[in-house]
């Protein structure tokens, strides 16, 4: 298992996005969270199999309907072994 948190930035707010990411990381088994910032941007931290988490952070970079992904900067992090994947605020 590895750990990626990431940041996305671009029109990511106020699209769906962080329902967006739920469900990529539901449908990738994906545990963590993903979370709105006070700048604009949307922050997520990702724990899964090395294959799956490539696929969330990819669905990611392409963004829901609506969004501009105009950057995803993502780095490895310990991982905390959550229980789920949650939209934190």
């Amino acid at each position: 298992m590895i750990a990626r948190r990431a940041v996305i930035s671009g029109r990511v707010q106020g699209v769906g996005f962080r329902f967006f990411a739920q469900r990529a990381a539901r449908e990738n088994s994906i545990r963590g969270w993903v979370r709105n910032l006070p700048d604009g941007s949307v922050e997520t931290v990702a724990e899964g199999d090395e294959d799956a988490v490539a696929l969330y952070l990819e669905r990611l970079r392409r963004g829901p309907m609506g969004a501009k992904v105009t950057g995803l900067s993502a780095v490895e992090v310990p991982a905390s072994h959550y229980p789920s994947f949650e939209i934190t605020r």
